[in-house]
């Protein structure tokens, strides 16, 4: 074989080689690629340091508070289930009772009780809510059912009907619907309807009782039997009289001005000045 021919040969042999390897080259790299996208999990970097130490609560103060209210007695923790139903005028769940003010009622049977019974509290099976005397709503509520009370209806029993009740009383009487008066034997206010076709009907023993009571002529007597009973009168007399000095009362006599006399111990200033000295007694040496 001639050299020329060897080269031929040696040539196609490399060719091959080439072609073989460009065909297995894209299996081998894809091969060799799969391992290489396995991307190891990334650890966490906290793993990396110590732990944080593990602190206390700081709402101490907030738990021991709570743990207060509930080992306090039935009565405390009705007393603040209402107080808060009051306020807010909302129907509550127990739950939000307790998150409102920490008062387990479904953890507490005898509070469930208590609070379920209470005559102002009102339980609808899920929810609790405030409960009044009288079921008011607003003013014209309030103004008919004082019309409906000729005989004087108590503030105490309408004060917790709606927040703005005692506003809505003061504003009916300044408008002259309604009088206002104090009670002096329960020391409670009474309101009684102003309205002149209401007939109120009075007993006739105490019809009897006013007529048979002989007062006395003199006013000033009158005001001593009041201050007697523990009554203020809204007048006085005395005082009146004395002011006008009314014919018969001796009036109070004014104390006279005593004048300055000189004496041999005055040391006279400010001659210069001699009128502040005129009326001045002067003893003749």
């Amino acid at each position: 074989m001639s050299l020329q021919d060897s080269l031929n040969k040696f040539k196609q042999q490399q060719e091959k080689c080439q072609s073989t390897l460009a065909s297995i080259a894209p299996r081998g790299g894809s091969h060799k690629a799969a391992p290489s996208q396995k991307i190891p999990p990334a650890m966490p970097a906290a793993s990396s340091k110590p732990h944080a130490p593990v602190k206390f609560s700081s709402d101490t103060e907030r738990l021991q508070n709570i743990n207060a209210i509930r080992k306090s007695p039935v009565g405390a923790q009705i007393k603040r289930v209402i107080d808060l139903l009051l306020e807010t005028r909302h129907a509550f769940t127990p739950e939000q009772i307790n998150e409102a003010c920490y008062v387990d009622v479904n953890g507490n049977k005898a509070v469930f009780d208590s609070l379920r019974n209470n005559p102002k509290v009102m339980y609808d099976g899920q929810r609790f809510s405030y409960k009044s005397r009288h079921a008011l709503k607003d003013k014209g509520d309030l103004l008919n059912l004082i019309r409906k009370s000729p005989e004087g209806l108590a503030v105490v029993d309408v004060k917790d009907a709606y927040p703005s009740v005692l506003d809505d009383l003061q504003a009916l009487k300044a408008a002259g619907q309604v009088w206002l008066l104090s009670n002096m034997d329960s020391q409670e206010d009474i309101v009684y309807p102003n309205d002149p076709k209401v007939v109120i009907k009075v007993d006739d023993d105490l019809k009897q009782l006013f007529k048979g009571i002989d007062l006395p002529r003199d006013m000033v007597d009158i005001e001593k039997d009041l201050l007697k009973n523990g009554m203020k009168p809204a007048t006085n007399t005395a005082k009146r009289r004395a002011h006008t000095q009314v014919p018969g009362i001796a009036s109070k006599p004014k104390p006279k001005k005593k004048t300055r006399e000189i004496t041999k111990r005055t040391k006279l200033t400010n001659r210069h000045l001699p009128e502040l000295f005129e009326n001045l007694n002067v003893p003749d040496n």
